[in-house]
């Protein structure tokens, strides 16, 4: 007899995330990378709906092996192969992100499909009985997104973009035509799998501010901007899992397990997913801020930096309201604040807008933490 490993419920499902997750997020911070690229490189709304609809499909299977390895832990050498399988499909996906809409679609829909049906095999042949009921009754929507992310690769033009929009949208209907009950969230597991995503999002805005220097002459204002940036990517970290992060492992252990995957994939799933937007689009804006900090930013920069950072905090009113939390408008309240700063940018420096929205945002989440002390609450950093 031998005990489960570290970190596994005795029914295979997780309790810990494991170092094969750990390493399996290596992939999805070359995807935030790519993605941040296609608006560095071609700033403007044609590229922001670009990266909506390819981080929609990407963040929608992502998510769902987070969800997989929730039910099936990495524990046999068959599990880790198809695993590591899956994260050849996601890098596939990832190297094909730049020009997606511009010749490499094929590739993205060869990935994705591989990741999908990776996805569907491992949850059907490894999950328990209950996951297995409810990857068989959800498993076709992926399957039909899968094909029409296929389809669109084809395409060009406006076809494409229906394509993958149909593919989104046939993911984001589907919990709500099916019964998703079946599906077994250990709460713990499930929060640090997601917490550990946002960190990585968060470190490509740090990453961009390394690619945002390169080849420059580092001064004093430089420096000063880069703390800046850096200070940024703090108060993000810090908006959520300040409190946010323990609050809703705590809300979601509350809830009874058979009522869990509603609330999940509102609060992790759909939450999230303008939450890394908005890293992403921020991410994109602070490298195209610190290379001219001391000119005017563009429209396009001064409104990726600032908008991105308020639908940051838009997801994150969104995850309150999911999960019950507290006063949720505290975050719509930042992110009109943050979005005021956009003109500063585009009338005077780029760093002054960066400064302000760093001092913004910091206040209004500073803020709301002190309403919290005074309510009685508290975390593990508070």
């Amino acid at each position: 007899m031998t005990s489960a490993p570290t970190g596994t419920a005795p029914d295979g499902g997780q309790l810990r995330v494991s170092t094969l997750e750990l390493f399996f997020d290596l992939v999805f911070v070359f995807t935030i990378t790519q993605l941040t690229h296609v608006f560095v490189h071609h700033p403007g709304w044609p590229a922001v709906a670009q990266i909506a609809l390819m981080f929609g499909v990407i963040w929608w299977m992502y998510s769902g092996y987070a969800w997989l390895t929730n039910e099936v832990a990495p524990t046999t050498s068959g599990r880790r192969t198809l695993l590591t399988i899956g994260m050849f499909g996601f890098f596939v996906l990832a190297l094909a992100v730049p020009d997606a809409f511009h010749g490499t679609g094929v590739a993205f829909g060869l990935g994705y499909v591989l990741v999908t049906t990776i996805h569907t095999a491992l949850f059907a042949t490894s999950g328990g009985a209950s996951a297995t009921i409810a990857i068989k009754r959800i498993a076709p929507f992926n399957a039909v997104a899968a094909i029409l992310v296929l389809v669109g690769g084809f395409l060009h033009g406006w076809a494409q973009y229906l394509c993958w929009a149909l593919a989104f949208a046939c993911q984001v209907l589907s919990p709500y035509l099916i019964d998703t009950n079946d599906f077994v969230v250990r709460p713990r597991h499930f929060a640090e799998r997601h917490g550990l995503v946002i960190i990585v999002a968060i470190g490509e805005s740090i990453v961009s501010i390394g690619v945002g220097l390169t080849g420059r002459d580092l001064t004093v204002g430089l420096v000063a901007n880069v703390a800046v940036g850096l200070g940024l990517a703090y108060v993000l970290w810090w908006a959520y899992f300040g409190i946010d992060d323990e609050r809703g492992e705590h809300a979601l252990t509350a809830i009874p397990s058979r009522e869990r995957s509603r609330p999940a994939v509102l609060a992790y799933g759909y939450s999230l997913y303008p939450m890394l937007i908005g890293v992403t689009l921020a991410a994109a804006g602070i490298q195209m801020s610190i290379a001219h900090g001391n000119e005017p930013a563009s429209l396009a920069a001064a409104t990726a930096l600032s908008g991105g950072v308020a639908l940051y905090f838009v997801g994150q009113w969104a995850f309150r309201v999911s999960l019950g939390l507290p006063r949720p408008w505290t975050r719509l309240i930042c992110a009109a604040a943050v979005c005021a700063t956009i003109p500063i940018g585009v009338a005077w420096v780029a760093w002054a807008q960066l400064a302000t929205l760093v001092a913004v945002a910091y206040a209004a989440v500073i803020i709301d933490d002190v309403i919290t002390l005074r309510s009685g609450h508290h975390s593990s950093y508070i």
